[in-house]
C-alpha cells in the first residue's frame, strides 16, 4: 500500500502485508491467483485458524499464489471512496478484481453485510448473476454455510464442510477451466460435481402461498439433489500450517493456536458447531507435540493454545499437557488451558491448577437448573463444579466465568433464578478458604435455534420477552446481596435477533441484507458499519433501526423466521444440505 495512505490511517500495521512468515511467490510461475477474504478487521481475521489453514494450504501448491484481504478500517474505507481506489490484497497490493478466486470466510451471520461491502469496495458485482467471464469466482466457506441459502444470491459456490482436501480439487478444476478458457457456467457445473460444493444458481426454490418453502430442486442434471458435507477423515494426515504468520499488531488471539481435535462426543441440543465438525476425530499426541514444537520455533510466540470443541474429551489430553509443560519449562513458554470438562479437573486438580497461568477459569453450565440442563442434553455435574471452584480458590484463583443462555425451550422463571443461586454459591465457596468472597462473571446470551441442531424448528423468544427475562435476572442478582462479587454481562438482544433471522431464513434473507446495505448508504453515506455487523463491535455500532426499515421496505416479517415453531412437515431452507459426514 502507498506510504502516503498508510500515514493517514489508524494502525497501519494492519495493511503492510510483510509480516514474518508471509508468503510471496514469483508471478511468472503462477497460474492461479487466490485471495482469502475475511469479512472483518485484520485483528479478528488473523485470529481465525481456518483462515490460516487455507492460506498455508493454497501456498503449498507451486503454481498457486494466495494472498489476504480484510475488511478495511473506517478510515481506510473512506480514503478508498474519496480517492476512487479499489480494495486490494496485503501481499502485493493487487485489486481483488484481478484474482481468479475470492474465498470468503463465513463464520458469523452478522458479518454477512461485510461481504457485500467488500465486493462493492472491490468494484465486483455484488450479485453472482451479474458477474461475467472476467470476474473472480466468489466462494464461501465456514460453518455459517450450513445454511448457505441466505447468501446464495451473492456467491458463485459454497464449500459445505471442511476444506483441506476439497480446496485442492477446486483449484484443479479452476486451473483446467482457465487453461482452455471454459465459460463460467461450464466451470460452475464442473464444480457442482465435487462432493461438498454447492452451486446455488443450479437450484430453484418454490414457495407456497404462505411463504413456506414448497421445494428446493436442481435445475441441471449435473447438480446433486442433496449436497453432502465434506470431512477430513484423518487429522494426522491433513495439512496444518507450521510457518505461522506473525502480525505486527496485537490480534484478538495473539498466540499460536493448535487444533487437537474436531467434532465432539457430546450432543448438546443447541450446538451448531458440533453439526459442522461431526464426526469426532482426534489428532494424535505425537502429531500434536511435533506441531507445537514447529509452530513455536517458527513463530517466536511464547504462548500456545490448544483448540477443540471439547478438548477434555481427547483421550490423551492430560499426557499432552504434561509433555508440553515439561518441554517448555525454563523457556518462558506458557500453555493456555483448553476448555476441559469438570471431571478432568477433579481428577487432576493439583497438576492443572498449578501448571497454567492463573487468568481465571471458565465453565459453561448453559442453564441454571439440573432439569433444564437435562432438557438441552448438557452433561455437567454441578457438585463437581463446586469442588473445582473450591480447589481453584485454594490454588490462588480469584475469578471464575460462567456462560449461560436465556430463552431456552421450556425455560421457567425458576430456571433463571437458579442461575443467580448457582453463582452465589460459587463465590461464597472462597469464604471458607480465606474469609473473602470470590468473584464471578455471568455471561448470558440469548438462545438462537440454529440450523442442523435438535432445536432447529423451535421458536426463539421475542425481544420483549427477552427484555423481561434480562430485567428479572438483574433484579434477582440485586436481591441476592452479592452484586459486588458478581458481574453480569448480556449479549445484545437486537444483534441476537438479527443473527437468528439470518441463520434461519432462505434466499429472501439475502434481499434483506442488500436492502440494509442500500439504506446504510442513504443514512450514513459510506459508513456501512452503522448497518451493524462486526461480532466485536459494541452496541453503539449496531443500528437495529436500519434492519427494521429493511423489513418494512421488503414487507418481510422477522417473526416469521424467528418467533414461530416450524412444523415437522415444513421444508427447511437448509433441507438440501446433508451434514451426516457419510
Amino acid at each position: 500500500m502507498d506510504d502516503k495512505i498508510l500515514e493517514k490511517v489508524y494502525k497501519p500495521g494492519r495493511y503492510l502485508g510483510s509480516e514474518y512468515n508471509v508468503v510471496r511467490k514469483n508471478p511468472e510461475q503462477i497460474k492461479i491467483r487466490a485471495a482469502l477474504c475475511f469479512p472483518d478487521i485484520y485483528e479478528i481475521g488473523m485470529s481465525h485458524l481456518g483462515f490460516r489453514i487455507i492460506y498455508g494450504l493454497f501456498n503449498e501448491i507451486d503454481d498457486v499464489c494466495c494472498e489476504r484481504v480484510f475488511l478495511p478500517g473506517e478510515d481506510l474505507e473512506k480514503i478508498i471512496h474519496e480517492e476512487k481506489l479499489a480494495l486490494s490484497s496485503l501481499e502485493s497490493g493487487s485489486p481483488l478484481s484481478g484474482f481468479d478466486i475470492l474465498g470468503f470466510s463465513l463464520s458469523y451471520e452478522l458479518a454477512y453485510l461485510n461481504v457485500l461491502k467488500m465486493l462493492e469496495l472491490s468494484n465486483i458485482p455484488i450479485f453472482q448473476s451479474e458477474r461475467g467471464q472476467a470476474h473472480p469466482l466468489v466462494v464461501g466457506g465456514g460453518y455459517s454455510c450450513l445454511n448457505p441459502e441466505v447468501m446464495s444470491d451473492f456467491f458463485d459456490c459454497f464449500v459445505i464442510g471442511e476444506a483441506e482436501e476439497l480446496a485442492v480439487e477446486l483449484i484443479d478444476k479452476v486451473r483446467a477451466a482457465k487453461s482452455r478458457a471454459a465459460p463460467r457456467k461450464e466451470l460452475l457445473k464442473e464444480l457442482a460435481g465435487i462432493q461438498g460444493i454447492y452451486v446455488p444458481s443450479l437450484y430453484e426454490v418454490e414457495y407456497n402461498h404462505d411463504q413456506t418453502i414448497k421445494g428446493i430442486s436442481p435445475n441441471d442434471r449435473c447438480a446433486p439433489r442433496r449436497i453432502k458435507k465434506r470431512i477430513v477423515s484423518n487429522l494426522d494426515n491433513s495439512f496444518f500450517p507450521q510457518r505461522w504468520v506473525v502480525p505486527y499488531v496485537q490480534t484478538v488471539h495473539d498466540r499460536v493456536i493448535l487444533e487437537i481435535m474436531r467434532g465432539c462426543p457430546n450432543a448438546c441440543a443447541f450446538c451448531q458447531a458440533r453439526a459442522f465438525y461431526y464426526p469426532y476425530r482426534i489428532r494424535s499426541k505425537e502429531k500434536v507435540l511435533g506441531l507445537a514444537e514447529a509452530l513455536l520455533k517458527n513463530s517466536g510466540y511464547e504462548e500456545i493454545s490448544l483448540l477443540g470443541l471439547s478438548c477434555g474429551d481427547h483421550p490423551k489430553i492430560l499426557e499432552i499437557l504434561h509433555s508440553l509443560i515439561d518441554s517448555f519449562q525454563g523457556k518462558d513458554i506458557s500453555v493456555s488451558l483448553p476448555s476441559l470438562k469438570i471431571k478432568n479437573y477433579i481428577k487432576n486438580i493439583p497438576f492443572l491448577l498449578n501448571s497454567v497461568k492463573k487468568t481465571g477459569l471458565t465453565f459453561a453450565p448453559e442453564a441454571g437448573s439440573d432439569r433444564l440442563r437435562k432438557s438441552i442434553n448438557k452433561d455437567i455435574n454441578i457438585h463437581e463444579l463446586f469442588e473445582v471452584a473450591g480447589n481453584a480458590y485454594k490454588a490462588g484463583y480469584k475469578h471464575i466465568k460462567l456462560y449461560f443462555m436465556m430463552g431456552l425451550p421450556d425455560e421457567s422463571r425458576d430456571d433463571l433464578k437458579k442461575i443467580i443461586e448457582l453463582t452465589v454459591e460459587i463465590v461464597r465457596l472462597r469464604k471458607a478458604i480465606d474469609g473473602k468472597l470470590g468473584n464471578a462473571t455471568i455471561s448470558i446470551s440469548s438462545f438462537i435455534p440454529k440450523p442442523h441442531t435438535a432445536f432447529e424448528r423451535s421458536p426463539m423468544n421475542n425481544i420483549g420477552l427477552l427484555k423481561e427475562k434480562r430485567g428479572y435476572l438483574l433484579s434477582a442478582l440485586k436481591s441476592s446481596g452479592y452484586g459486588r462479587a458478581i458481574k453480569m454481562d448480556f449479549h445484545s438482544l437486537e444483534k441476537s435477533f438479527i443473527e437468528a433471522v439470518l441463520a434461519r431464513s432462505g434466499r429472501k434473507g439475502g434481499r434483506l441484507i442488500y436492502e440494509v446495505l442500500k439504506l446504510s448508504r442513504q443514512d450514513q453515506g459510506i459508513n456501512c458499519r452503522e448497518g451493524g455487523f462486526s461480532p466485536k463491535n459494541t452496541q453503539d455500532n449496531f443500528n437495529f433501526n436500519l434492519w427494521v426499515e429493511a423489513f418494512k421496505a421488503l414487507s418481510l416479517s422477522p417473526e416469521f423466521y424467528v418467533n414461530r415453531a416450524i412444523g415437522e412437515n415444513e421444508i427447511l431452507p437448509w433441507s438440501h444440505i446433508d451434514i451426516s459426514g457419510k
